[in-house]
């Protein structure tokens, strides 16, 4: 039976699990200390040594990289799929091109029928959307969207998200931040819608 922890000793506790779905192993006192922003490890040890005592945490003090989760017998987890995660995808300016890198697990829920990657957000222009600097977004791949439509597309190879708007004449790219303006396509510029946002990933 666990008891009852904080709402940062959740915090905590989620963060080492997302990083052991992500990496197969736990993160160092020091990850946490520096991911936290922390004053020192022993405020780490501190909270390792509620979760475990709380029955949330195993932690074997002969290894740095020994925190292991005890999952609730009453919760019940979702499967997760296996997805790419590819490189970083600008809400500003296109940054860089889509390049394959690593692979990363998301909920089951999210995945539908089709191809599905993820790209990890750089910048603020679809903050009004929910959308920040650092999530992962999970994109379902295809070529066309619909005005509105919250899409990944490639201007001169590169990379950004952005609402999508065509007319009979033009497309234009629509931050959510009311402090950016449209990007306006050039019709002679090479472009190309790759996918529609699907959902996002947050860790804290």
């Amino acid at each position: 039976m666990q008891g009852k922890i904080t709402k940062k000793q959740k915090a905590v506790y989620d963060y080492i699990c997302q990083y052991i779905d992500l990496n197969d192993y736990s993160p160092t006192q020091k990850e946490i200390q520096e991911h936290f922003g922390f004053k020192s490890l022993g405020s780490v040890q501190d909270y390792i040594k509620y979760l475990v005592t709380s029955g949330y945490l195993k932690n074997d003090t002969n290894s740095v990289r020994a925190l292991e989760p005890v999952r609730d017998e009453n919760e019940v987890f979702e499967k997760s799929i296996d997805i790419p995660l590819l490189g970083k995808v600008a809400a500003g300016i296109p940054i860089e091109v889509i390049e394959h890198s690593d692979m990363i697990a998301v909920p089951q829920h999210m995945i539908r029928s089709g191809n599905y990657f993820a790209l990890t957000v750089q910048g603020q222009s679809m903050i009004d959307d929910g959308i920040l600097d650092g999530d992962i977004i999970i994109v379902k791949e295809q070529k066309s969207a619909q005005n509105g439509d919250t899409v990944i597309a490639n201007i001169d190879n590169e990379a950004t998200v952005k609402r999508f708007y065509k007319t009979k004449n033009s497309i234009e790219l629509h931050p959510a931040n009311t402090q950016m303006k449209p990007i306006l396509v050039d019709p002679e510029r090479p472009f190309e819608i790759k996918g529609i946002l699907a959902g996002l990933l947050r860790f804290y």
